[in-house]
């Protein structure tokens, strides 16, 4: 991406309660499920969410009685997340208590844990990390106000500052650049579901204005409000049927949601329900826990990192960092500090970001990166590069 000139750019986030969200939680949860009891565990689970019905699938080899347990378990799992999220009302025709819960998972392959058990990749593939110094966790701008819209929406619902709102929702903001500088934000969309009492064209538009009261404008940082944002709320003009009842959810299928919002690039692998072995989810994280520091250090405005790797090979095929000529020192310098400084093997990423947790249902909503609680968001290793790259 070239960053010169004045341009738009755009990025989405859904809330917890869209229906591919509510299958990578499930998955997700049910992956908790067993590392908080067996850590060694190897899981790659996908859930399916429908009116009335849930299929979990996927493969998973477990180690001890305990874990064998939870996976007896998965229906209660899902029952719980899903009551969690906040779907409980059977007139939203998909709800904790009435949905079916189906269980079709096996043993994972021999021939995949052979790799797995020497250390190696858990598969093939590249994964890609970004970093940029627009916001203070060095996150697109874009990107971050549609997740704290998602996150704004859950709590205004929760509470009830407005009423007869329902889970499902998606934001989407435009933000106008002038080269690598957020200028101010152009467009917000907000979509959210809602119960019968929203109804109509008046009652939609009473819906808007508490919606840009209550959601938008608090999201929205004081310098980039202006007159001229443009709104669209709900502009279909209402959105009572939603969720699972409204569109089938599958897990997997939000990975720029998850990411970067479009910023940078994507290898194309999903993250929830995979065990930090799938270098498609650890591997990730490494990137950006490594861009993230490179651009902390100073090193960089902004830095995207490749990954590649062979399944069964420790070592990644390939490293590349490029900072879209915003490097503040020799970009093959960079290159031998991130060789230097950090190990990209399997091993060495779930030992670096202690992976082996219950820690992945969180990260199912409201985006993977950009939240300083994770390991890979910490930036402890800048200032080595720093000191390193004098």
């Amino acid at each position: 991406m070239q960053y010169n000139g004045n341009y738009l750019f755009t990025s989405e986030s859904v809330s917890m309660g869209h229906p591919d969200k509510v299958s990578d939680q499930v998955s997700d949860a049910v992956l908790d499920s067993l590392l908080a009891v067996d850590p060694m565990a190897r899981v790659a689970v996908e859930t399916l969410c429908t009116t009335g019905l849930v299929v979990v699938a996927g493969e998973v080899s477990v180690h001890n009685d305990a874990a064998i347990k939870a996976l007896d378990h998965i229906e209660e799992t899902a029952r719980k997340t899903i009551r969690e999220i906040g779907y409980t009302e059977p007139a939203m025709k998909f709800d904790a208590d009435s949905c079916a819960v189906l269980r079709a998972v096996h043993a994972q392959s021999e021939d995949i844990a052979m790799g797995v058990d020497r250390e190696g990749a858990g598969d093939q593939g590249m994964m890609f990390g970004f970093a940029c110094r627009e916001t203070p966790h060095l996150m697109p701008l874009p990107i971050d106000l549609a997740h704290k819209l998602m996150d704004k929406h859950v709590a205004v619902r929760r509470s009830k500052k407005i009423k007869g709102l329902r889970p499902d929702a998606k934001s989407q903001v435009t933000v106008e650049y002038d080269g690598l500088k957020p200028v101010r934000v152009h467009t917000v969309v907000l979509s959210t579901q809602h119960g019968p009492m929203w109804n109509g064209k008046a009652k939609q538009k009473k819906l808007r204005d508490e919606v840009i009261k209550h959601i938008i404008k608090p999201c929205i940082p004081k310098k980039m409000w202006h007159k001229d944002i443009i709104f669209h709320v709900n502009p279909t003009g209402q959105f009572e049927i939603g969720g699972p009842h409204g569109d089938t959810g599958l897990t997997g299928r939000k990975i720029i949601v998850d990411t970067y919002g479009g910023r940078g690039r994507h290898g194309g692998g999903a993250f929830s329900g995979k065990d930090p072995t799938k270098v498609d989810r650890s591997a990730a994280y490494m990137a950006r826990y490594v861009a993230k520091n490179i651009v902390a250090a100073r090193l960089a405005d902004v830095c995207e990192v490749q990954l590649s790797y062979a399944i069964g090979v420790a070592e990644p095929t390939s490293v590349h960092v490029d900072c879209f000529g915003t490097a503040k020192i020799a970009p093959e310098r960079i290159s031998e500090l991130v060789r230097d400084h950090f190990d990209m093997t399997p091993r060495g990423i779930l030992k670096k970001l202690n992976l082996r947790r219950p820690i992945y249902r969180h990260t199912a909503y409201h985006g993977h990166f950009g939240n300083n609680s994770y390991s890979w968001e910490q930036t402890d290793m800048a200032a080595k590069l720093a000191k390193a790259a004098k």
